[in-house]
């Protein structure tokens, strides 16, 4: 069965950045997220063994969204510098290894993930047989399919959770495709965008179990509580506008080469050389990069190898 792995860029060395405690390169920069990212990313890898890796990233540039709803992601906190650094870190170490990369002004990572996700497994000739995309964002979910899976970290960056469609239901009631209905009915605080003003979570997924989508719920105003119907009829176009936000964009500008994405063009020996510069010895003990350079390194980098021991990773 050949499997693909969709690394969800910005959502994973956010969550490693914030999950671990700092850890520092010789020159005093930061490096906590960089080594929570590679352990994640290895051990996914590792576990998994799958034929292609991929890694996405959001650019600065505004994206169709911000286009849509000037407001979208306006709440969001600037990035630190400290986390901006390593970003470039992270971008240097995947090229020089050459693991690929997807990137693409208009479009969030979200987009893109979702579009090669869609190409790898799409019906005539599919190029892979899964596809699991590690991201920490719940708004993935409405991708998961009987192919498609989210492997999500929920506590640290330790513990994972394997979503498929039976797991969404389970924990959110709804089958991932009706997950974007819903937050068109209940907004997004995080991505700051409203919904229907005075529908909660209860009220969205009895609607949507009922009706099957936003547009069913619509054609029925007249089957619902009069005191619902009149909210839902104030905020008809929020609602509808908080659907094209929430909906993830599976066609994108870009196409999946299965060659290119290929761990055979993993290149091991420049991915030991970049943690070795980093002084992530424990990252070169634990996925076998090179035992004998590690063994020459040890004493010389024994500070930073305790510091790393006692973050006690995956």
């Amino acid at each position: 069965m050949k499997k693909l792995v969709l690394v969800d860029g910005n959502a994973i060395v956010h969550r490693a950045y914030h999950a671990l405690p700092p850890l520092s390169r010789k020159d005093g920069k930061l490096t906590n997220a960089v080594y929570g990212f590679f352990s994640m990313v290895l051990k996914i890898v590792s576990d998994i063994a799958p034929d292609g890796l991929i890694v996405c990233f959001d650019r600065a540039a505004p994206t169709f969204r911000k286009q849509l709803y000037v407001a979208y992601q306006a709440t969001r906190p600037k990035m630190e510098d400290d986390l901006s650094y390593q970003f470039e870190v992270i971008h240097d170490v995947l090229s020089k290894a050459n693991i690929k990369i997807f990137e693409l002004d208009g479009y969030e990572a979200d987009d893109l993930i979702g579009t090669l996700a869609r190409q790898a497994v799409e019906d005539g000739s599919p190029m892979f047989d899964q596809v699991i995309i590690l991201t920490g964002d719940r708004d993935m979910l409405q991708l998961v399919n009987h192919n498609v899976f989210i492997l999500a970290p929920v506590v640290g960056v330790t513990k994972m959770i394997l979503f498929d469609e039976e797991k969404v239901k389970e924990k959110y009631g709804l089958l991932p495709h009706h997950l974007v209905d819903y937050k068109a009915l209940v907004g997004d605080a995080s991505d700051n965008y409203p919904g229907v003003a005075g529908i909660g979570p209860k009220t969205a997924s009895t609607l949507i179990n009922k009706f099957g989508s936003l547009e069913g719920i619509y054609r029925n105003l007249g089957e619902i509580n009069p005191k619902v119907s009149e909210k839902l009829a104030k905020d008809a176009e929020q609602s509808a506008l908080a659907k094209k936000l929430a909906t993830i964009d599976t066609n994108a500008p870009i196409h999946l080469e299965s060659e290119e994405c290929s761990l055979t063009k993993l290149d091991r020996k420049a991915l030991l050389s970049e943690f070795e510069k980093l002084s992530f010895n424990s990252l070169i003990n634990r996925f076998k990069l090179d035992k004998s350079a590690t063994q020459k390194n040890n004493s010389s980098n024994s500070k930073n190898e305790t510091t790393e021991d006692q973050l006690n990773l995956l």
